[in-house]
C-alpha cells in the first residue's frame, strides 16, 4: 500500500511532433521526415514519469483539465493504463483539449507552441475551482502551463516549482517555493536583470526565499544545485547519444519527485536523489517522443 503521494497540477495536452532536417526559413515550404501524435502537456508528462519511476510506496495523481472532445476522452484512457489517479481530472464541456506543436530538428533539439485551451479554463474571480490541491499529497509539483493564479494553493505541502514555460514571477511567490527546478534559459528569464554563473544563480533564488532546494539544468553540461542547509555542488551529465530532447527536463522533475516523496525529512540525500534523476533523464533523450520515451524504473 502506498505510504507517500505526489500530486501533479498542471497541463494535459495532445502532441502533433514534426521531424524535421531543419526549421525553415520565413516563407519557405519544407518536407519533415515525419509526423506522429501523441499525449503530452508538462503536467501530464511529469506525472507520467512520477507514476513510471516511483516503487510501490508512492501514489501519484494527475490534476488538470480536458476538453469534451475526442481528445479529452482518449486522454482519460491513457491515464488509467499509465495507473494515475486522475478523479480530480475535469472534463469541461464546450471546451477543446489543450494543443502542443513539437518541431524536431535533426540535432535532436526541439521547439514547441502550444495552445492552452481547456487548461486555461478558470473563472476570471478566484473561487473554490482554482483549489486543486488534494488534502492528502505530501508533495505537489506545478509548472506555468495552467495560470499561475492556481499556485496559491499549498496547504503546507512540499512544492515542487518547474516555471516552464519561464515567465517573470512576483517577488512573494518564492518563499511558496519549497524546490525550484529550472534549466538555464528558464534561470535567465526568471532572474531578469541579475547574472551570474549557474551556482550564483542558484544562490540568488535561495536568497529570493526559496526555501529547501534550487537545481539549474544544464543540459549537456549536467546540473547545479544548492540548498538552503548549505549544501550545494555541480552534477554531471550522463553520456549518451541524444535523439529528441523532448520531456527529458519532464523526466528529471518526475525523478527528483518521487523520491523526495519517500523522505521529507532532514535525511533526505539531495546527491542520490538528483542521479537518480539524471539517469532518468539520460534514458529519455535516447529515444523519440514525449511521454512515449519516458523510462520505467525497471530500466534504470
Amino acid at each position: 500500500m502506498a505510504q507517500h503521494h505526489v500530486a501533479v497540477i498542471g497541463s494535459l495536452n495532445m502532441d502533433f511532433i514534426i521531424r524535421t532536417p531543419r526549421l525553415p526559413a520565413a516563407g519557405e515550404t519544407l518536407k519533415a521526415h515525419s509526423f506522429d501524435t501523441g499525449f503530452g502537456g508538462k503536467g501530464a508528462n511529469q506525472a507520467v514519469a512520477c507514476a513510471r519511476l516511483a516503487d510501490s510506496s508512492v501514489k501519484v495523481s494527475m490534476v488538470g483539465n480536458l476538453g469534451d472532445d475526442s481528445f479529452g476522452a482518449d486522454y482519460f484512457s491513457a491515464l488509467k493504463r499509465e495507473g494515475l489517479e486522475a478523479t480530480n481530472v475535469r472534463t469541461l464541456r464546450s471546451e477543446k483539449t489543450g494543443i502542443s506543436t513539437i518541431i524536431v530538428d535533426d540535432d535532436g533539439e526541439n521547439r514547441i507552441l502550444f495552445a492552452a485551451n481547456a487548461n486555461y479554463a478558470f473563472s476570471d474571480e478566484y473561487s473554490q475551482e482554482w483549489d486543486l490541491v488534494p488534502e492528502e499529497a505530501d508533495v505537489v509539483v506545478f509548472q506555468l502551463e495552467i495560470p499561475s493564479r492556481v499556485d496559491a494553493s499549498r496547504k503546507g505541502k512540499h512544492v515542487i516549482l518547474n516555471p516552464a514555460p519561464a515567465e517573470p514571477l512576483p517577488e512573494s511567490v518564492y518563499e511558496d517555493i519549497d524546490t525550484l527546478v529550472i534549466n538555464e534559459s528558464e534561470s535567465g528569464i526568471l532572474s531578469r536583470d541579475h547574472t551570474g554563473t549557474p551556482e550564483e544563480l542558484a544562490q540568488y533564488f535561495l536568497s529570493k526565499g526559496v526555501k529547501d532546494a534550487v537545481v539549474i539544468t544544464l543540459g549537456g553540461d549536467g546540473l547545479v544545485y544548492a540548498m538552503a542547509s548549505g549544501q550545494k555542488g555541480r552534477l554531471a551529465a550522463k553520456k549518451v547519444q541524444v535523439v529528441d530532447t523532448t520531456a527529458a527536463g519532464d523526466t528529471f522533475v518526475g525523478g527528483y519527485a518521487v523520491e523526495r516523496a519517500k523522505n521529507l525529512g532532514k535525511g533526505f540525500e539531495y546527491q542520490k536523489a538528483l542521479e537518480f534523476a539524471t539517469l532518468a533523464a539520460s534514458k529519455t533523450v535516447q529515444k523519440r517522443g514525449a511521454m512515449d520515451a519516458i523510462p520505467k524504473r525497471a530500466e534504470l
